[in-house]
């Protein structure tokens, strides 16, 4: 967003983006509780803004530092999992118009097979393209998904995967890859394309506007 206010802070319709993404996992039917995960420098805004928060005042929630990426932010997350904890349900707070109904089917799938994401089929065709933007190949697109979150897992099995990904000191763009690349089946969830991630300041206006319209309720 390049301005003074972290994303997370930044206001949709009137509401702060990080409440709006709580708003929505507290009206999930299978949501116990919610860990966020904040940068360290931003602890005591968030902590102000949750506490003072009447729709959360009766929720069960906590805070915790994250560390200087995202994989290492949701790993500090999984350290605040509670022992009887069986599914967690990671989801990025720049993704504020996530409807209750997708996070309940995320955990009623994973409490099945252990392991799924969120995703929506690629509407535009996808190229290769090299460092010097020559394109090397077309994949086919009835194949490609675009992966969202939340990313939904049992317990036991993100936490190895975590484990492991530190041990080897192995990255990944999302939780899911951790797994995959531990040889486990991850199964895509058909997603919402209200779903949107926001990431520049139209896409403030547009999330205001699927919220205007109530296509994102």
């Amino acid at each position: 967003m390049e301005g003074p206010v972290p994303k997370s802070f930044l206001t949709i319709a009137g509401r702060p983006l990080v409440l709006r993404v709580l708003d929505r996992f507290f009206s999930a039917r299978s949501i116990g509780k919610v860990i966020l995960v904040v940068a360290a420098k931003e602890m005591q805004r968030s902590l102000a803004l949750m506490q003072s928060d009447f729709h959360l005042s009766h929720r069960a929630w906590t805070l915790q530092a994250g560390g200087t990426t995202r994989q290492k932010s949701v790993r500090r997350g999984l350290e605040k999992l509670d022992p009887d904890c069986e599914i967690v349900v990671i989801h990025d707070a720049a993704r504020p118009l996530v409807s209750a109904s997708l996070i309940d089917r995320c955990v009623d799938e994973a409490c099945r097979v252990d392991a799924v994401v969120v995703g929506v089929p690629v509407r535009n065709t996808i190229k290769v393209v090299s460092e010097d933007h020559w394109v090397q190949a077309t994949p086919a697109r009835n194949s490609l998904w675009e992966i969202q979150t939340p990313q939904v897992f049992r317990k036991e099995l993100i936490v190895q995967a975590h484990d492991r990904a530190l041990r080897r000191a192995l990255d990944a763009t999302d939780d899911a890859a951790l797994v995959e690349q531990m040889g486990k089946p991850v199964l895509v969830v058909p997603g919402e394309t209200t779903n949107i991630k926001i990431t520049t300041p139209e896409d403030i206006l547009l999330a205001e506007a699927l919220l205007r319209e109530g296509w994102a309720s």
